[in-house]
This record gives structure tokens, C-alpha cells and sequence, in this order.
């Protein structure tokens, strides 16, 4: 028995130090598993089981036990009983993650959004268009080459290819259509940049001038201007990793407020000489956004009456943390439709259906390779000028997400192409290649 009951004690003793060693990891885990059930269900109205299989079937997510509240709009995670997270939707802020419990039932302000355009065709409404046919569009071809995607191994979700403001190929996998609203994780980054494009262009701000962060001014970060922050090459330490914990998951998992976990981080290298991608910088740019408006409900109210609901995007949404403030690093859910749209809105420099938004020359200046990206990186958007996709054009350019969310924008093929997936590893340089010699192939 004494035998027995040492075993017992040591099995006991290895439990509690598993336990509280991967404590934190269990905050960011059943955090990230409720949040994401939360706004599945809540804001892209997908099913409780399909969101548990599909969505939430990975290491180590697939750890947490989700339970929904329909009535209160809740969902909570747990890995074996141990540390519940909550998260609550809110009426036009979509889902945060609970810190406290008053959380849930505090009053929040919300965007005042547009009405819908549901009669004008696609692009400039969300009527589906009239049947166009392109002679010389190799159709049979181009459908071959998405099938591809649609399988176990790529896990494409939607692919939209739009030439010539047409949609000429759309498919969409088991589950989902036209209207499935799908998050575009960093995509949303390129909204946030944007905003910038936009504000300039109403000279409202200046995005050479310094970034007006109050605890930067008395320190070598008081040289980072608002354009470093945009080509993510302030110089500032953040570390990007969404497998452990890190800045990245700390930020999305444990702060009330988003916008301030880069502004406390000291450089790591000089401005402008030091590129470095950052969820983080994002965030601290909407802030930034917040503090051009006298009050929080204008800050909410511009990113939909200026670009969002301007260009028809009716079907977004972007979630807000627990102090209102955006989470515009990664949490924009949109139709793949609708996020061509803003594809379609640099495809045409700006101009969206003969009212510029943001000047022609911010196409220029936000695909302008970032230094020391390796021409990978403009300011908030993805570039192809350093060849990461041999067979594409240089001059493309994208807006990338986690799991293989794209929106590629080709100016010289009058192509935007959206891919919506669960996994980046699909063979994109051959998807792309295909698109465009399917529609130039005749």
C-alpha cells in the first residue's frame, strides 16, 4: 500500500506541475477555441458541429470542449475541466474574449452601417451579374485548374476569379456559398492600411510624419514615422509566432485593449533598416486611426462610411476588443465576394465607380517594396517583386491571411483573384499561373 501510495503521490505531483506548466498555454488555447466558436456561430451563422470538426480540429485546439449559449450569445472552452474562456458577441463589434465577467454585460457603441445595395450587379452591388462570356477565356481550362484546389490535401474553401470587373470562375467547397461570410485573418491588415490611403488623400493626416505615440518621444523610437509602421519596418521587437505563446497570441488571447502591447516594445533595430511583420504594429496603427476622431462612435462609423460600405462590402464585419478599438491585424470577415471588391478598388487606383477614395499614387506607395523585405512587403500588403511566385507577373501584389486566405490583384491581367482555404500549403504559383493562361490563351 505505501508503495502504491508513493506512486500515487508522484503521479499527483507530475499532474500539478503539467498543470501549472502549461497554465498559460491553456489561457491562449481554450481562448482561442471559444473565440473562434463564438464568432463562427455568431457572426458567420455556421453550425456548432461543423465549427468543432472543421474548424477547431487541430493541435492544440482540439483539446478544448466548446459549449454555446444561443440565448446569452456566448461560447466557453475548457481542456479537462481546468480554466473556462468565455467569449460574447456584441451587435456590430462581432466577438471578444471575456477578461472579467462584467464584460459580457457591459453597453457597447456600435458602427452606424449602410443598406445594402442588393438590385445593382457585382461589383457596385451585390446583385448577381449578367452572364459574360469572354472569347478569349479558355473556361474549361480555368475550372480544371481551381478543381484542383478543392481537395483534402489544399482545403480551398472559395476561389472567385474576377477579369475585367467580371466574375468569370467561382466554386465553393461543402458548406459554403456566395453569402458564406469567412474570416480573412491578416487580410484585415490591408483594410487598416487603407484607412491611411484614405486619410491622406482627405489630408487629414500625413503618413511621413512621425507616429504620435507619447511614450516614443523621449527615445530613438521617436524617429519611427507612421510610414514605418505601414512597411511593418519600425525596428520595434514583436515576435510573430501563432504556435506558441508569443506577442502575437498574448495580444489576441489576453489584452483588453489591442492597440498598445507593440507601443511598450524597445527597438531591436533601426528604423526604416528593419523589417519586421507585426500584428501588433497593425494594431497600434488603429489606435493611432482612433486618436484622428473627437469621439469613438466617428472612429467606428469611418471605416464602414469610407471604405468598407462605400465599396459595397456590405457582409463585413470587423471585430473590436473589449476597449472598441478595431482588431485590425486579423479579424475582418467578409464573403470572398466582397473581399474582391477591395481588390477591384486597387485594381482601379482608388476610383470606385468614378469616386477616388484614396489618390492613384497610394497604389505606388503601398506596393513599393519595403527595404529589407526582400520584395516582399509594401506598406500592409503583399508583394510578388521579389519572384515568390515565379510564374506570376512581379508586378503582382496581394492581401495575405493565416491558413491561406489571399486576394491577388494583377493590374496588367485586369485580374483580382480570391483563394480562401484552411491551409496555405496549396500550390499557388500553379493555380495562379493557370488562371492567367487560361484567360489569355486564345
Amino acid at each position: 500500500m505505501k508503495v502504491l501510495k508513493g506512486i500515487l503521490l508522484v503521479f499527483v505531483a507530475i499532474l500539478l506541475l503539467a498543470i501549472i506548466y502549461n497554465y498559460p498555454r491553456l489561457n491562449i488555447v481554450n481562448g482561442y477555441s471559444a473565440k473562434n466558436m463564438a464568432s463562427s456561430v455568431f457572426v458567420a451563422k455556421r453550425d456548432f458541429h461543423f465549427t468543432d470538426k472543421k474548424d477547431n480540429n487541430f493541435s492544440p485546439i482540439h483539446l478544448a470542449d466548446d459549449t454555446v449559449d444561443f440565448d446569452k450569445k456566448t461560447a466557453s472552452a475548457n481542456v479537462f475541466g481546468l480554466l473556462t474562456r468565455t467569449a460574447f458577441f456584441r451587435d456590430g463589434l462581432g466577438v471578444a474574449l471575456a477578461i472579467d465577467k462584467e464584460d459580457i454585460n457591459k453597453k457597447y457603441l456600435k458602427p452606424k452601417r449602410a443598406k445594402a445595395d442588393n438590385t445593382t450587379p457585382f461589383p457596385y452591388g451585390n446583385a448577381d451579374q449578367k452572364d459574360t462570356v469572354f472569347a478569349n477565356i479558355n473556361y474549361p481550362k480555368l475550372h480544371k485548374g481551381i478543381d484542383v484546389l478543392f481537395d483534402s490535401i489544399n482545403q480551398t474553401r472559395a476561389v472567385v476569379v474576377v477579369y475585367k470587373n467580371k466574375i468569370v470562375a467561382e466554386k465553393y467547397t461543402d458548406g459554403f456559398t456566395k453569402n458564406s461570410k469567412i474570416l480573412g485573418w491578416s487580410m484585415t491588415k490591408s483594410i487598416t492600411g487603407t484607412l491611411f490611403g484614405i486619410l491622406q488623400y482627405q489630408q487629414k493626416i500625413n503618413v511621413q510624419d512621425k507616429a504620435p505615440i507619447d511614450a516614443w518621444k523621449n527615445d530613438k523610437r521617436s524617429a519611427i514615422t507612421i510610414h514605418n509602421l505601414l512597411q511593418m519596418n519600425a525596428g520595434l521587437e514583436w515576435d510573430e509566432d501563432y504556435n506558441t505563446i508569443s506577442d502575437i497570441s498574448k495580444m489576441l488571447f489576453l489584452e483588453r485593449d489591442m492597440t498598445q502591447p507593440q507601443i511598450y516594445k524597445p527597438l531591436v533595430g533601426k528604423p526604416n533598416e528593419t523589417w519586421n511583420y507585426s500584428s501588433g504594429t497593425t494594431n497600434l496603427l488603429s489606435g493611432i486611426l482612433r486618436n484622428q476622431f473627437k469621439t469613438h462612435q466617428e472612429y467606428l462609423d469611418f471605416w464602414y462610411s469610407d471604405l468598407i460600405d462605400k465599396i459595397g462590402m456590405n457582409s463585413m464585419l470587423i471585430e473590436a476588443d473589449l476597449s472598441g478599438n478595431y482588431v485590425g491585424s486579423s479579424y475582418g470577415w467578409a464573403t470572398p465576394r466582397d473581399w474582391a471588391k477591395l481588390g477591384l478598388l486597387y485594381l482601379h487606383h482608388g476610383n470606385w465607380n468614378g469616386e477616388q477614395l484614396f489618390a492613384k499614387e497610394w497604389v505606388k506607395y503601398a506596393t513599393t517594396p519595403t527595404p529589407t523585405s526582400d520584395g516582399w512587403y509594401g506598406a500592409h500588403i503583399w508583394l510578388n517583386a521579389g519572384s515568390r511566385y515565379p510564374d506570376v507577373p512581379k508586378n503582382m501584389y496581394s492581401f495575405n491571411g493565416y491558413q491561406g486566405q489571399n486576394v491577388f490583384i494583377l493590374p496588367d491581367e485586369e485580374l483580382v483573384i480570391v483563394r480562401m482555404g484552411l491551409t496555405k500549403n496549396a500550390d499557388i504559383n500553379a493555380f495562379l499561373k493557370n488562371c492567367i493562361t487560361s484567360i489569355y490563351s486564345k
